[in-house]
């Protein structure tokens, strides 16, 4: 959510930094709105004023003989009529937040507008593997290495799903032990969230209630419930409702989770094997910091991703995205994009973002400053540290030699026993 004092100040400029996004948002309903509660607040305040005025005196009136009869008929109409206001109220109030809880973060000010046409490669790591025979893609060396159970996958869960078996489940897993491994030498704590969240945890994280049927819902859970997207949505909910000493920010945090979503499991070639399922293992980092450390935070979280990719000597392009490609709830996003050879293009595999204040206002998750004790919101940032599902096929296809086997990272060998390579199965 954003602060509504921007809106109120200067709603065109807040419409002018949601078109840098392509969303022309109108305010002037809301702006009505606003008037409304304002008027019936005055309204209510005066009312109960003098509500409270008689009441005091009807004491002092009875004491003198006075028949108060009138004015207490007179204070039962005036109970019922501020009952109403009340309830009027309540309903604006209530369309006054569904209308704060829809709208997008602010993207910061230095992001180009537009979508991903303008989004902006700015590092490169590696070149471009090339190599000197016919190279396969990462579903044919799944299934020569007997890493993978596309068939059975999609038996089990359908289309999206895959198995992953013998070598293949322990290449995944030492993928998340190196990740693992690489926060906790950086001090972040390791959390393990809960797979199913409340209703107000997706609010919070600014994933409701816009993007409600992009998650699994459990439509027998207790209250309303869903199945994580991200472990970010867990994360974000920590201090929920919390007031957190400035001594204690920045907070650092790590979350490994089964990630589940509604709208991957494209079938485009582009997008076959891994690339998108609805079940996938990521590692998240997280942090809540005080707004002055806000940048300094976020470009930790990027060289900590970048570092993951780096550490497995992968080729990869890391890039700013424009206002309009940055998801909803967050000011700016930096995405590590890793190459992808037999597509000849580049993939996703982190996400690093600022939220500036946006999730802590719809959490109510703020922090004491010290040097006047005043309240204010802290900043929230994440960045996936990493996702394997597009890790682990960009792994088999850019380290792949000519007699079919895959040269295993370095980082990695110790998660392996020790294994260097793998050897395509015997017919």
């Amino acid at each position: 959510m954003i602060d509504v004092n921007l809106i109120r100040q200067d709603a065109e400029a807040v419409r002018a930094r949601y078109l840098k996004r392509g969303k022309d948002i109108d305010f002037a309903p809301f702006l009505k709105l606003d008037e409304q509660r304002k008027a019936l607040i005055a309204q209510t305040e005066a009312m109960k004023a003098q509500r409270n005025k008689a009441s005091a005196e009807i004491p002092m009136l009875k004491k003198q003989g006075v028949d108060v009869s009138a004015t207490i008929a007179e204070m039962k109409a005036l109970g019922d009529k501020i009952a109403e206001q009340d309830k009027q109220l309540d309903e604006v109030n209530a369309q006054i937040r569904d209308f704060l809880l829809r709208l997008p973060n602010l993207p910061d000010e230095d992001l180009l507008a537009g979508g991903k046409e303008n989004n902006k490669p700015i590092k490169t790591y590696g070149t471009k593997p090339k190599f000197d025979f016919p190279f396969k893609n990462h579903v044919d060396l799944c299934k020569d290495l007997g890493l993978i159970d596309y068939e059975r996958g999609v038996k089990l869960a359908g289309n999206g799903s895959w198995i992953y078996t013998g070598l293949g489940a322990q290449l995944e897993w030492a993928l998340l032990n190196y990740f693992i491994d690489s926060h906790l030498k950086k001090g972040f704590t390791f959390m393990l969230p809960p797979y199913m969240l409340s209703y107000e945890c997706g609010v919070t994280a600014g994933q409701f209630p816009k993007f409600e049927d992009d998650v699994y819902q459990i439509a027998n859970g207790e209250g309303r419930k869903f199945m994580l997207p991200t472990a970010e949505t867990a994360l974000v909910n920590l201090y929920r409702d919390e007031i957190l000493p400035e001594s204690e920010l920045p907070k650092k945090f790590f979350g490994y989770s089964a990630c589940f979503r509604r709208e991957a499991g494209s079938y485009r070639a582009e997008e076959r094997g891994m690339i998108r399922g609805h079940q996938f293992n990521k590692v998240e980092l997280f942090q809540y910091t005080a707004p002055d450390k806000s940048d300094e935070a976020f470009t930790e979280l990027v060289d900590m991703a970048c570092g993951l990719v780096e550490g497995l000597g992968l080729h990869y392009q890391l890039s700013k995205l424009a206002a309009g490609d940055c998801s909803d709830s967050m000011a700016r996003t930096y995405d590590i994009e890793i190459y992808i050879p037999s597509m000849d293009i580049y993939k996703e595999v982190s996400s690093a973002s600022n939220a500036r204040d946006y999730q802590a206002r719809r959490g109510n998750i703020r922090y004491r400053r010290e040097s006047d004790k005043k309240l204010d919101y802290v900043h929230t940032l994440n960045a996936s540290g990493l996702a394997t599902s597009r890790v682990f096929p960009a792994l088999l296809e850019q380290n792949q030699q000519a007699d079919g086997s895959v040269t295993i990272p370095q980082a990695l060998r110790k998660y392996m026993g020790g294994l260097e390579k793998l050897e395509p199965q015997k017919k």
